[in-house]
């Protein structure tokens, strides 16, 4: 059962809010027990301040422990001064409101953390992959978990390059999941592709994370938030893991997809703030691939980017970014690299061909950021210096066949 509201065009008040999850979250489920809240972190764009304060109002008081854990996934730990900073928890309401609440990360790397769960059989990963792969993939999820006796995932759903729409069962994997699931299923959306699973609700990788979902032996209800692109609430569903995801995920079908005619030469995406470093801000290309014309640019712009990845800089620098069948026709040149790794090259590479020996992918991907131009050829992508570009050069310039974004990453760009 889910209790919501959703229209591209509605804003949702914070009293709708607090309605909205009591109606969704029956005080049986919580009344006298531990709760921990799952979010996002910084790389993703939703009221959470709004958020946490109305589960702080009807929840806090009743439960026996109102806890918080940030899904980092891989993403680099937090510490708790940033944590309340992106909750919207002041000083004195840490000292109040959220006095008896721990704020904690998701360390996929430290295996004293992690338990395993079960294992996805050979077969089933066969059928769940429409037979691209085939192998045993053990499931390990943060053993903090089974302190408490229920899980509430809050979240945004946007599309994503991975399983289509993000959001849901996703905060738990690869939220809070150990190292080899995330990676498996990482690169089962590469071998897809990104262009051919973004925007997608239902996908191979969502089939295989909800089939991880039904190893979890507690109890897990999701709040899913759908925002427009000013921040706003326009979606809120509550309740049903499944159910409360798809139906967020048929809004965000129609909030966060932009179709364009005919694609551009030229396609110039600001990376906003939020994201810092390539690993995220790939995101910009992932958004807008698809409208690039064959044989285009894609300029990735953020002159605040210094890193390429904080966790996995050093495997990147080694492999670079390359197109999916550079990869998939010398895999064992690759055994010993991170299938995330690998994943995550090709997405920010896009789509091409590998024959012969000689790669060629389908356009230019461009970084105009902190990162060096030794390091932009050294990992396979074209390089501008930021400081040399002018923004009117490519502000409001699509009748010559340049597209500009700003904010991009969250908003995905198709072809009508």
């Amino acid at each position: 059962m889910v209790s919501g509201i959703g229209h591209p065009d509605k804003i949702i008040s914070a009293d709708e809010v607090r309605r909205l999850i009591q109606e969704g979250t029956p005080r049986p489920l919580y009344a006298g027990k531990r709760v921990l809240v799952l979010t996002p972190d910084t790389t993703r764009t939703c009221p959470l301040p709004m958020m946490i304060r109305a589960l702080g109002e009807v929840i806090g008081p009743h439960c026996a422990a109102l806890d918080f854990m940030v899904a980092l996934g891989t993403h680099p730990p937090m510490p708790e001064k940033a944590i309340l900073n992106l909750y919207g928890i002041t000083a004195g309401e840490r000292q109040t409101r959220f006095a008896a609440s721990r704020f904690l990360n998701h360390r996929w790397n430290r295996p004293d953390t992690l338990t395993t769960i079960g294992a996805i059989e050979a077969a089933e990963i066969e059928d769940l992959s429409q037979g691209r792969l085939q192998e045993h993939v053990p499931v390990a999820i943060n053993r903090a978990i089974f302190d408490y006796d229920i899980i509430l995932i809050l979240g945004p759903v946007f599309p994503h390059e991975v399983v289509g729409f993000s959001g849901g069962a996703k905060y738990l994997f690869p939220g809070i999941a150990g190292g080899d699931f995330l990676h498996f299923f990482h690169w089962l959306g590469a071998v897809i592709t990104c262009a051919g699973i973004i925007g997608t609700r239902d996908t191979p990788v969502r089939e295989v994370i909800h089939r991880a979902l039904a190893m979890v032996r507690v109890p897990v209800h999701n709040i899913a938030m759908v925002v427009t692109p000013a921040n706003q609430l326009c979606g809120l569903y509550v309740g049903d893991v499944i159910e409360s995801w798809s139906r967020a995920a048929e809004l965000s079908d129609r909030v966060h997809i932009v179709y364009r005619d005919a694609p551009f030469p030229v396609v110039f995406g600001q990376a906003p703030v939020m994201y810092d470093e390539i690993w995220v801000a790939g995101k910009v290309m992932y958004k807008l691939e698809q409208v690039v014309a064959d044989g285009g640019r894609l300029i990735i712009y953020g002159p605040h980017i210094n890193h390429v990845s904080r966790t996995w800089g050093d495997w990147i620098e080694k492999v670079g970014y390359h197109v999916r069948d550079y990869f998939l026709k010398q895999m064992d040149a690759f055994r010993e690299v991170p299938r995330g790794i690998l994943a995550h090259s090709t997405h920010v590479r896009g789509t091409g061909t590998f024959e012969n020996g000689v790669e060629k992918p389908r356009i230019e991907v461009v970084l105009a950021t902190g990162i060096s131009e030794a390091i932009c050829r050294k990992i396979n992508l074209g390089y501008l210096d930021p400081s040399s570009i002018a923004m009117d050069d490519y502000r409001h310039k699509e009748t010559e066949g340049i597209l500009c974004v700003a904010h991009a990453g969250e908003m995905l760009y198709k072809l009508r």
